[in-house]
């Protein structure tokens, strides 16, 4: 019944509202409904689907997936955040939209991204005290320091795969410059899952604690109640060897 009668997506977190345009090598796409698979839930019908697109690759999209992924991170998010890649944008703009967030600084590599983003000027549509909040800044995500104000909460997504093996170190690269207060990273729950699953733990509550204990990075996510379902979740769909089981 599902299938027949999909439930349709309906995200609590602030959604911007895009229109399609081209920048350089990016391409932002705007298309009608859709149904797709979440990052650890089933698949939902999405009304309106935005997606940025550089040489056939699809680096972010207002899907499921990503809002489910980096959901966490903005609902966790205080302070001063760093978000390491604008991508669409959405992640900056939501937890702009955050009481518990005070400033929000974004540091993007590519000019034509931002370049695309004044174009498109999606924080216009968040409130002013809340566009306020926002700084963009050109820059290397793996080089880039604080010039001031020190940095509460780190989200990175930098990355084109959902899953590689540089992610982690990457991680410990840029909280080497920043030293966050606390940090989500895109892909967090497929690490964390492949590292326990290498150091021969479950992937449970205390499988992962003890995973993240080695790391010495303060993440944040595993203390919320359902965390250790929804990695579980995620790397039963996403991460090969535990596809089939």
């Amino acid at each position: 019944m599902e299938l027949l009668a999909p439930a349709h997506f309906a995200p609590d977190l602030f959604i911007p509202r895009y229109s399609p345009r081209v920048c350089g090598a990016w391409t932002l796409d705007v298309i009608g409904m859709g149904f797709m698979p979440g990052y650890w839930s089933g698949p939902s019908l999405v009304a309106i689907v935005a997606a940025l697109h550089r040489q056939g690759a699809t680096w972010m999209s207002i899907t499921p997936l990503e809002l489910e992924s980096q959901g966490i991170g903005v609902r966790l998010a205080h302070g001063h955040v760093l978000i390491c890649g604008l991508g669409l944008g959405w992640a900056a703009a939501a937890c702009a939209m955050r009481d518990a967030v005070r400033a929000v600084t974004v540091i993007e590599f590519d000019p034509d991204v931002i370049e695309l983003h004044r174009e498109l000027d999606l924080f216009a549509q968040l409130p002013p005290a809340e566009r306020a909040k926002l700084r963009v800044v050109q820059g290397d995500a793996l080089t880039w320091q604080p010039d001031g104000e020190p940095i509460d909460f780190l989200m990175p997504d930098i990355w084109l795969p959902l899953i590689d093996d540089v992610r982690l170190d990457q991680v410990r690269q840029m909280q080497a410059n920043v030293a966050a207060g606390a940090i989500h990273f895109w892909g967090q729950e497929l690490v964390i899952a492949r590292a326990a699953i290498a150091a021969g733990r479950t992937i449970d509550a205390a499988g992962i604690a003890a995973t993240v204990a080695e790391w010495g990075l303060p993440l944040v996510g595993p203390e919320l109640p359902d965390y250790a379902d929804w990695t579980l979740a995620a790397a039963r769909r996403h991460l090969p060897e535990l596809a089939a089981a």
